[in-house]
């Protein structure tokens, strides 16, 4: 089965956007992720082969590596809510979350309704309630992210409980070291003498979720709702997992001060704070140069990379 043969360009019309279908909008009420619409060349969410799934109306495209498809649609002669995800490429990760989900116990991860059981090239799950940390933070100035973050890592830590049968996570150019080159050319060489001498061992594996962070959780009523997005899960080192959890991403106002850093590991527990914080100057040095048009971006990272190294 050749998925790249399938696939094929498609332009929606503009109304699938719309919401003005009053029915469906009554059906759908709920707090929900804001997803903008068309923005790239993807496939067509209305030729899959589903077999338990009935797409109705496109209500957003996230921005993701796959295409992914925000959706209402029948399941089981009820509307729902749902998220279509179409792997792009082969290796795509959705098989793997396919896997993972199948033997995840965890109730804030979501549900899978329909998938390519022929090829594995795309699957349905229902979509969670709630928002983005980054959206509740912007509408409410009364908010303050220290309220949500020993939430946010005892939900991490108790995901590295997990027991399953789990398959180990797939390697990923951010877990190696960038060439000489790059710390010369940017004045890090310090920071390169950071990470060569001390490079921790690998921690034990552990169930890790491979891409926690705020876009993929959500949370209602200052409780975390969902943890989404498992295409990187895996068999892991737990240490690297929790480095990637408290990067600052580009945009995002918060784990910007040690205070929250704090904050979240005390939520999370016990764990090697040295470890983590060598992959957080690792994942930095990959960030640094990502957004080359934000100064003020870069200029956070160079002193994330100089206060990581002083500890």
């Amino acid at each position: 089965f050749n998925a790249r043969k399938q696939e094929r360009v498609f332009t929606p019309p503009a109304a699938w956007y719309t919401g003005e279908n009053a029915a469906l909008d009554a059906a759908g009420k709920g707090a929900r992720v804001q997803h903008p619409a068309k923005w790239r060349a993807t496939a067509d969410p209305f030729a899959l082969p589903y077999r338990s799934f009935e797409p109705v109306e496109v209500l957003g495209c996230p921005h993701a590596g796959n295409d992914v498809f925000q959706m209402r649609g029948l399941y089981r002669g009820r509307l729902v809510e749902a998220y279509v995800k179409v792997a792009r490429r082969s290796g795509a990760g959705v098989c793997n979350e396919l896997a993972v989900l199948a033997a995840l116990e965890c109730p804030l991860a979501p549900e899978v309704i329909d998938y390519d059981a022929r090829g594995g090239r795309f699957l349905v799950t229902l979509a969670k309630p709630g928002e983005r940390l980054s959206t509740i933070l912007q509408g409410n100035p009364h908010a303050s992210p220290c309220d949500y973050l020993p939430a946010y890592g005892r939900a991490l830590a108790r995901l590295h409980g997990a027991s399953g049968a789990f398959p180990a996570m797939r390697e990923r150019q951010v877990f190696c070291l960038r060439d000489g080159a790059f710390f010369a050319d940017n004045g890090l060489e310090d920071v390169r003498a950071y990470l060569l001498a001390r490079r921790p061992p690998p921690s034990p594996p552990c169930f890790c979720h491979g891409d926690f962070h705020y876009a993929n959780l959500l949370w209602e009523g200052g409780r975390l709702s969902g943890i989404l997005d498992f295409e990187l899960a895996g068999m892991g080192d737990p240490s690297r997992d929790i480095a990637w959890a408290l990067l600052r991403r580009p945009g995002q106002a918060f784990l910007d001060t040690p205070g929250q850093i704090d904050r979240f590991l005390d939520g999370y527990g016990n764990c090697d704070r040295a470890a983590v914080r060598w992959w957080m100057v690792q994942f930095y040095t990959w960030y640094y140069d990502a957004l080359a048009q934000d100064a003020a971006y870069r200029a956070f990272v160079r002193g994330e990379l100089e206060r990581l190294c002083a500890l």
